[in-house]
This record gives structure tokens, C-alpha cells and sequence, in this order.
């Protein structure tokens, strides 16, 4: 499924393609009278530009709607330092650009992540993400959007970005994965979508898939060894 989404309309989002275990979020900022769920949101919120603050409150509304998919409501969501702390048992992926998330089914082992990128961006942010052996990825800039196989700079940062939160896994508050960014990942064409590995950790891989004209990527599991 591809579909153009709006700069800022995430509503185009739904539903999500269906994954066994996963449940989908969406949660806009321009959603009206925007609050923290409980008081640890409301503390988390109060210091910070009021754009940033209703990026975080979006993205909470959105893990509370994707664990709400697939599990029982789920009240305020705290953060240890800059990471969510979510009720035992429970796991969410957030993107704040505009408020999605997704959710793993409680007792299900399945890595967690998704980014969303509203806005096109310029071809020199393949820097960010992409090294020397993966700008054959790259599709021709004469090509539109997300056209044939090949992958836009928008896509791929997107795509990365959810794979490095999938793999950089949080435990206790603390990052468990050795990866420092992106740019410590390697992607490469995994059916319709992306498998991406850790570089220092080639076995340790997800597959990616994208969503729309390169706006959202996210994780659907686990990518097995290559041949």
C-alpha cells in the first residue's frame, strides 16, 4: 500500500497495514485542548517550546492508543531521563514529528519501531544515515517519490530511524543495543522492504517496511541471517 500523506496529516495513516502482534497509534497535534495524561506527563511537558510540548503530548496519546490496540488502556506513560516507562509487560515505539506509534501485543517477543518523516527532506540528509555502501539504494532524483524499488532519502532515514530504535533496545532507562545511530547500521532490499543490521553485528537484523510516499517506516520483526 502507498499513499501520498499530507505535511502534518497523519489521519491518512489509518488504519495501518495489519501486523500479527503489532497495534497501530495515530494522535495529531492539532488534536483540540491537548493534556498530560497524569502528573508525570505534566512535569515532562512544563519546561519545554510549546511546539516540542505538543509533539511529546501527541506521541503519548498515540502509545496510548496503539497499547489500547492491542491490550487493555494504559494510563499516563513517565520517562526515565528521555525514554518512556511503560507498565510491566508492555512495549511502544514512538515518532513525535506528529504524534504515531506502535505496540506490542503483551507476551509477544517482537522488536519495536517506527519513525515518521512529514516532510520531504533535501537529498544531502543521506549523510545522516547512509554510508559509501548503501547509496545504491538511493533512487534517481529525476524519479518521483518512492518510485520502482528504489528508496528516497525521506524513506531510507525513515526506515533506519525505526530500525535503530528497534535495535537499540531500552532496558531499565538504560539503551541496551550497541548502536549510536544510524549511521552504525547497514540496510539492504529485503523483498519490499529493507533488512538492516547492526555493522559490528551483522546477525542482529529487522526487517523494515515503508508506508505511504516515504513518510513512514516501521519494523514488522526480525530479519534471519543472510546466505
Amino acid at each position: 500500500m502507498r499513499r501520498q500523506v499530507a505535511d502534518g496529516d497523519v489521519s491518512a495513516l489509518r488504519p495501518l497495514p495489519a501486523v500479527a502482534g503489532l497495534g497501530p497509534g495515530v494522535a495529531a497535534v492539532s488534536e483540540p485542548c491537548p493534556q498530560p495524561a497524569g502528573p508525570a506527563e505534566a512535569a515532562a511537558a512544563a519546561s519545554m517550546p510549546p511546539k516540542r510540548r505538543l509533539e511529546f503530548l501527541a506521541g503519548r496519546r498515540a502509545a496510548r492508543r496503539a497499547l489500547r490496540a492491542v491490550g487493555p488502556e494504559c494510563g499516563e506513560i513517565p520517562r526515565s531521563g528521555r525514554l518512556p516507562v511503560y507498565p510491566p509487560g508492555r512495549a511502544a515505539s514512538i515518532s513525535h514529528s506528529a504524534g504515531t506509534a506502535v505496540a506490542r501485543a503483551p507476551g509477544r517477543d517482537l522488536p519495536l519501531g517506527c519513525d515518521l518523516e512529514p516532510r520531504p527532506l533535501p537529498r544531502d540528509a543521506a549523510r545522516l544515515v547512509l554510508r559509501a555502501d548503501e547509496e545504491a539504494l538511493l533512487d534517481d532524483e529525476e524519479m518521483p517519490l518512492g518510485a520502482g524499488a528504489a528508496w528516497s532519502v525521506t524513506e531510507l532515514f525513515s526506515a533506519e530511524e525505526a530500525a535503530w530504535k528497534a535495535l537499540d533496545v531500552p532496558e531499565s532507562g538504560c539503551r541496551a543495543g550497541p548502536a549510536g545511530s544510524p549511521r552504525d547500521l547497514r540496510a539492504s532490499p529485503c523483498g519490499d522492504g529493507l533488512r538492516v543490521c547492526l555493522r559490528t553485528d551483522p546477525a542482529h537484523a529487522v526487517r523494515v517496511v515503508r508506508v505511504g510516499a516515504g513518510v513512514f517506516g516501521y519494523v514488522v520483526g526480525r530479519a534471519g541471517a543472510r546466505g
